[in-house]
């Protein structure tokens, strides 16, 4: 444990000058002097080996303490042919019994590099030439300052790099390159996106009932659910909602301890963290990170996370350090070790200061402060730090063994992970998404609600302006306008639901990241969900407007406006869907659904009557692919056919609404009211499938810019091989 390490002190003067005149190790010199040789003996001894050593009496090697006095407690397992320029060092657990490869994943990565293409031409390199490993009931940690690369190395691992990024090198698990097939690991991303309205149960139990295999009984998947709720530690808060701005809810810490919760369901052997503690205060993010560290000794599960600037406790629980700065390895080993390592490089950690504190002031490289590094050294900016920490890194002994445990691993080629089962099946998938989605937009005040009562004071606006409208000639034009409103406008105000779909893309998203469903039954879901809301916006506000202004009289007249206003209202919905997942921001969303309404509103056959419309572009063919066309048109059919006008001209006869339907609105009447509707659930259709299409392509092309890209790493790339996809 960190907290057996002493804190160390600075050097005296004149051996720190020793030290950075030598140039080498910092004991050579020291040795033979008369502070201590047998003391410094034993300092580089642990020094050289603090990678391999276990803080923990595991296997191998074992140090448990060095005192401020240089007394080694105890050393065992270790040979030394000589003290001084050169060591030889034998570990004991560098070389892994052949039995341990049947525990778990042995993740390694060998001389891995990352670069994006950069806007000035070339390519910017994110991480260079790392390598490492994880094995099975520990934890490494990924850990530097802001832009060091811990994230991408963390994708690059987890395979979920973007499709702009170009990777080189080798990630193996159990040393050989084989895919990451279904449960077998998970990723659990920084920020926690879950559904707001739902309970802890809920979240759980749905996630449940989508990621594990339809031969496990409801049952079987309920107490899956119950157990991975109490490892977690939500006992508690089992029927508390998540919670969001818009409601009270969850802590932060339990947020997070619910996102893992839903990932390790399907029991992964290998489980990937973005920074899990971000966000939380101390208290929380001990808690979070004590659980997975649990977790982890517990089911043998290899854990591998991203992390700032953890606290000294939670900074404890983990077994391995990766520390970068620069996209390069300033250490990587025993976190128990690290401050070990600062201090002999001649930056050891003051005394009352947090170790990740230290770590991290020393490689920042964002502000280039002066770091003093002893008496005799002086001041050197952060660039010379990192410089001169790297290069000691990768020119020690702790480098080379590492090197050779990745090697070992990777020759042993341990078991073929084997799939955890597969996803539920897609009526299965369809049947709870679509139960969850519904429960989601009942609970949630501003996905519906809020639309039926901002509907129905639109509608009694309408009605009241349009009161009784009657048959006389200014009804012609009044009933039009009033129609063309129904058509446009409260169709129009489908966008204010916006903000809720992306929401909704945004969990899709990162449940699909971990597949947890197909494309076409979040599809489907999103559609059948809906329907109920929909439909009773169109038939209890719209209805109010129907009767307020007097429209054609009879039920079927009725039943049709409700049809036709619903079939809008969906469209609408299914436009700002496919918006969503392509803009997912709430104010450029919005504006570009309205935009797009807008032309298309324009070419509804109202403000300009469809002959006197230009005929390039705007009558062909964007007058019939406007959806506007087709609304007006069934409308005008159902209130205008049947019905008789007052003429203006005393003495005339009355002005048949057939009439007005061809002179006046210029509707074709070569088909009834009915293929317009239909014409209008065709488009449903349509929108609908270009979301699953538009969804799926985006998956499909990310992959594929990636193979373009030209390689950047002169020898031959190799890279982790993609997640198998299930369904669609």
């Amino acid at each position: 444990m960190a907290s057996e390490i002493p804190r160390w002190k600075a050097s005296p003067k004149k051996y720190q000058e020793k030290h950075q005149e030598s140039g080498k190790d910092g004991f050579d010199e020291l040795e033979n002097s008369s502070h201590s040789a047998e003391y410094f003996s034993k300092k580089k001894l642990a020094s050289l080996a603090f990678t391999e050593l276990s803080a923990k009496g595991g296997s191998g090697t074992i140090i448990n303490a060095i005192s401020d006095t240089g007394e080694v407690d105890e050393v065992d397992d270790v040979s030394t042919s000589k003290i001084g320029t050169s060591v030889e060092l034998t570990a004991s657990n560098t070389n892994i019994p052949s039995s341990d490869y049947s525990l778990g994943v042995w993740l390694t990565w060998k001389d891995v590099w990352v670069t994006v293409p950069s806007p000035r031409g070339g390519s910017k390199i994110l991480v260079q030439g790392l390598t490492g490993h994880a094995q099975p009931g520990q934890m490494v940690a990924i850990m530097g300052p802001s832009g060091s690369g811990k994230s991408t190395l963390l994708d690059a691992l987890a395979g979920r790099l973007g499709g702009a990024t170009r990777q080189a090198g080798d990630i193996l698990v159990n040393g050989r390159r084989q895919a990451l097939s279904y449960g077998t690991s998970a990723y659990v991303t920084q920020d926690d996106i879950l559904m707001a309205t739902l309970t802890v149960w809920e979240a759980v139990f749905y996630s449940a009932q989508l990621q594990l295999p339809g031969s496990m009984s409801t049952a079987d998947k309920r107490e899956r659910a119950e157990n991975t709720i109490k490892q977690m530690g939500l006992d508690d808060s089992v029927n508390t909602r998540i919670g969001g701005w818009r409601m009270k809810g969850l802590s932060g810490g339990q947020k997070r301890r619910v996102s893992i919760a839903i990932e390790i369901l399907t029991r992964p052997q290998l489980l990937f963290l973005d920074e899990p503690t971000s966000g939380l205060d101390s208290a929380a993010a001990y808690h979070v990170t004590k659980r997975i560290a649990t977790l982890a000794r517990d089911d043998k599960l290899t854990v591998i996370t991203s992390i700032h600037q953890p606290s000294g406790e939670v900074f404890e629980l983990f077994d391995s350090l990766c520390l970068l700065a620069g996209g390069r390895t300033v250490y990587f080993g025993e976190a128990s070790q690290a401050n070990e390592f600062f201090a002999v490089n001649g930056f050891p950690c003051p005394s009352l200061r947090n170790l990740c504190d230290h770590y991290l002031r020393t490689i920042n490289s964002d502000f280039q402060l002066d770091i003093e590094g002893g008496d005799s050294q002086g001041c050197m900016s952060t660039s010379q730090v990192i410089n001169k920490l790297v290069t000691t890194y990768h020119s020690s002994s702790n480098a080379n063994i590492i090197v050779s445990k990745v090697n070992e691993i990777c020759k042993r080629e341990g078991v073929v992970l084997e799939s955890k089962g597969s996803q539920a099946s897609f009526v299965m998938q369809s049947y709870v998404l679509t139960k969850r989605s519904f429960v989601n937009m009942y609970r949630d005040l501003g996905y519906y609600w809020l639309c039926v009562a901002i509907y129905i004071a639109l509608c009694l606006c309408v009605g009241t302006i349009y009161y009784n409208v009657g048959q006389n000639y200014g009804a012609i034009q009044a009933r039009g306008s009033m129609l063309m409103f129904v058509a446009a406008f409260l169709t129009f105000m489908a966008i204010g639901g916006f903000p809720s779909f992306v929401e909704d893309m945004k969990v899709f998203g990162r449940e699909r990241l971990n597949r947890h469903y197909g494309v076409m039954a979040f599809v489907i879901a999103n559609t059948v969900s809906s329907i109920p809301y929909l439909m009773l916006i169109a038939a209890f506000p719209g209805g109010i407007a129907y009767f307020l202004v007097n429209l054609h009289a009879g039920f079927d007249h009725f039943v049709f406006f409700v049809l036709v206003l619903f079939a809008c209202m969906t469209l609408v919905e299914s436009l700002m869907m496919m918006v969503a997942s392509i803009v997912p921001d709430f104010l450029l969303g919005i504006i570009t659904g309205a935009g797009i309404q807008g032309v298309m509103m324009l070419n509804g056959g109202f403000f300009r009557l469809p002959n006197d419309l230009p005929k390039p572009f705007w009558r062909y063919p964007m007058y019939y692919i406007a959806f506007h066309k087709y609304a007006n048109q069934a409308f005008y059919k159902n209130d205008f056919s049947g019905l008789n006008f007052t003429n203006n001209q005393a003495g005339a006869s009355p002005i048949r609404g057939d009439d007005i339907l061809r002179d006046t609105w210029q509707v074709e009447m070569g088909y009834s009211k009915w293929v317009d509707l239909l014409i209008l659930g065709g488009m449903v259709v349509v929108y609908r499938v270009l979301f699953f299409t538009i969804i799926k392509l985006r998956e499909k092309l990310k992959p594929l810019l990636r193979e373009k890209l030209s390689s950047f790493h002169p020898g031959p790339v190799k890279t982790c091989p993609p997640f198998t996809d299930l369904n669609i």
